[in-house]
């Protein structure tokens, strides 16, 4: 259940969950959070194992995705993803590490990933330095290790390419983009904001369920939901540009352009 629905651990000691356990199985005994860490932790140690006797078994030819990023106490992670097909013909995919790392030069990367085809990555520049380092190891562990020489090993995250394309052209709509962010930003940034919002709505009369969301600046598909959310709501925008003075007066510093953009006219 915790990993199906990617609970957090603490959520077998939450009163509500140990209550309904009681009643729907009162002799089941809830294991606490250090318990279950545990095990999970235990769980991930023998799937790796087993999947590793079935690559060196099989000698099967392994796919990998990789990333790195920084989390918000500065500290770099890694992730390596194995995608490979089974005695059955089924693509599989698994995590097969994910680790700290020191760094996000290539060569620190290249150490962290015997039998690959190919390694998936963004354009990163550093991963070119990665792909050069297990091509060399590669070929230096086996005579047949990397396939052509490493010729086609590295390929380039379709995703991240789009990503790059889409929003190189959202730039020609930067400011228009940037003030219905903040404009998002605004009834989101409190919860009397919001439920002026939620007025505002019931004030024109929309006839819609959803409400806006607030975008990652760096995807452009979680943008494409902002703008077409927001969409939906123009006359509640136009209602607090009339009825409310602090949204009037709202603006956010561009850290880019250092603009000051104001409420979006749609």
């Amino acid at each position: 259940m915790l990993i199906v629905d990617e609970l957090p651990f603490r959520f077998v000691e939450k009163r509500g969950f140990r209550k309904f356990c009681r009643v729907g199985m009162p002799r089941f005994d809830v294991p606490y959070r250090r318990t279950i860490v545990r095990d999970i932790l235990q769980m991930f140690v023998d799937m790796k194992t087993s999947f590793m006797k079935q690559f060196k078994e099989r000698k099967v030819r392994v796919c990998l995705t990789t990333d790195t990023w920084t989390s918000i106490q500065n500290i770099n992670y890694m992730v390596v993803m194995a995608h490979f097909v089974d005695e059955n013909w089924q693509l599989q995919k698994r995590i097969v590490s994910f680790t700290q790392i020191f760094d996000h030069r290539g060569e620190t990367i290249g150490k962290c990933i015997d039998r690959v085809f190919t390694i998936t990555v963004d354009n990163a520049s550093s991963n070119n330095t990665t792909i050069l380092y297990v091509i060399r190891k590669l070929n230096s562990w086996h005579a047949d290790g990397a396939i052509l020489g490493g010729k086609y090993l590295h390929l380039r995250c379709c995703a991240h390419i789009v990503n790059l394309i889409v929003n190189d052209g959202l730039k020609e709509m930067h400011e228009s983009v940037c003030a219905i962010r903040n404009a998002v930003k605004f009834v989101k940034l409190s919860s009397s904001r919001f439920e002026k919002f939620k007025k505002s709505i019931e004030s024109e009369k929309i006839q819609n369920k959803g409400l806006v969301v607030l975008d990652v600046p760096t995807r452009w598909d979680s943008t494409y939901l902002m703008l077409a959310s927001s969409l939906k709501f123009v006359k509640a925008f136009d209602w607090l540009d009339d009825e409310d003075l602090h949204y009037q007066t709202y603006f956010k510093e561009d850290e880019n352009e250092q603009k000051r953009i104001g409420p979006p006219h749609f």
